[in-house]
């Protein structure tokens, strides 16, 4: 198995947490890792580079090969710079994990428009921006591989995330269209939804459940996504405890209407509408 020996890999939010459990197992089967971290805060505050050192310095200490980078995801100077340090180390870019984030976590009543937009420039637009910084190399090689980070807060929604849940789910939609865009380049683009006790979830979940949720888990299944030998794209796997499944849009058969329905037409097929017992996989209508 050829796996991800030699491929060069950029981590984002790879300083702690998944983003370096991702790193780190990365650079044990053979990737070259490029570990950004803005080095800051839960909330997105601060910066530094003690973060992303500490993992490039764990991997070579491994004797596996790793180079760090500082750069915000949601800027695209940031997300070019990150492709850039890649490119300067390794002469070619491979595949992408878009991990970055932050959390401003508050209830939808007292949602502020800052927390809103915070959260979804790391998250959403860093997502955009560094797919599309790295887009261009995978075209002309013919191969890439791009792992979209979400969540079950946005496939499912969680009481206080509403701007982490949008932006989550805003992701999925993105990888859906960049699936379908780069299948004749080979590049292929999926999702995970990990579950895992890191800073990010300290205080989201209780401790004994989180206790049975060690990042190891996660690592294997996104380094899988980011080999030659996978084919899968446009996919979304919910990841964490030792679980792996995929999750999925489904439809139904649904009602036909021949003329514009009346409220009651409506109201009395609302049961046929709605039943999914013989649903079948969503797909586009166009």
């Amino acid at each position: 198995m050829a796996g991800v020996e030699g491929r060069v890999v950029v981590v984002t939010g790879a300083g702690g947490g998944l983003g370096r459990e991702y790193a780190l197992f990365l650079a044990s089967v053979g990737a070259k890792v490029v570990v950004n971290d803005l080095g800051g805060s839960r909330d997105g505050s601060g910066a530094g580079t003690a973060m992303a050192d500490q993992v490039v310095a764990e991997i070579k200490e491994g004797g596996g090969e790793a180079v760090a980078n500082y750069d915000s995801v949601a800027t695209e100077e940031g997300a070019a710079s990150i492709v850039a340090t890649a490119l300067d180390a390794y002469g070619a870019v491979h595949g992408l994990v878009n991990n970055a984030g932050i959390l401003r976590d508050m209830s939808f009543t007292k949602m502020t428009t800052e927390a809103w937009d915070l959260v979804q420039s790391v998250h959403l637009r860093g997502g955009y921006l560094m797919s599309k910084a790295v887009w261009p190399h995978f075209k002309e090689q013919g191969f890439g591989r791009i792992v979209m980070a979400t969540s079950t807060s946005g496939l499912f929604g969680n009481f206080g995330q509403a701007n982490y849940g949008a932006a989550k789910a805003g992701l999925v939609g993105l990888l859906n269209t960049l699936a379908i865009e780069g299948a004749r380049d080979n590049i292929l683009a999926n999702a995970i939804a990990p579950m895992a006790a890191t800073r990010m979830t300290e205080d989201i979940a209780p401790k004994e459940f989180l206790d049975k949720l060690p990042p190891a888990f996660v690592a294997p299944v996104v380094t899988y996504l980011l080999t030659e030998e996978s084919t899968e794209s446009g996919s979304v796997f919910v990841v964490g405890g030792g679980q792996t499944y995929r999750v999925a849009q489904f439809q139904n058969a649904g009602v036909t209407f021949a003329e514009p329905p009346s409220l009651r037409e409506v109201s009395e097929r609302w049961s046929e509408i709605t039943d999914l017992s013989a649903a079948t996989l969503g797909k586009s209508p166009i």
